[in-house]
């Protein structure tokens, strides 16, 4: 199995970036599937990002990227020019396979969550 802890939230004013980082506890992490979720106060949790060994996608795209160090067992969210709705908690999330999911069922570890907030 694979424990996930996400870090790197915190509070920042609009137009600016925050780097989250996503470790992974696992032996098979370059494997895996890593993908990035935030839910919003009051609205359901939305897809934001997901990488594999062979490509990566965003649905936040020319301002968040996702990036992997293997070695490091770790997963990035790079987030740029950030908006107030784009405060969310943010979760890691992975699942062993090689093509981009963007459907939450088919992720088998989550991570707790981080949360972010832009200010105006």
């Amino acid at each position: 199995q694979v424990q996930l802890v996400e870090s790197g939230g915190g509070l920042v004013q609009a137009g600016g970036s925050l780097r989250l980082s996503c470790a992974a506890s696992g032996r098979t992490f370059s494997s895996y599937a890593m993908g990035w979720f935030r839910q919003a106060p009051g609205k359901e949790r939305e897809f934001v990002a997901a990488i594999t060994r062979g490509g990566m996608y965003t649905s936040v795209k020319g301002r968040f990227t996702i990036s992997r160090d293997n070695a490091k067992n770790t997963a990035y969210l790079q987030m740029n020019s950030l908006r107030p709705e784009d405060t969310a908690v943010y979760y890691c999330a992975a699942v062993q396979r090689g093509g981009i999911t963007q459907v939450q069922e088919e992720y088998d570890y989550w991570g707790q969550g981080t949360q972010v907030t832009v200010s105006s």
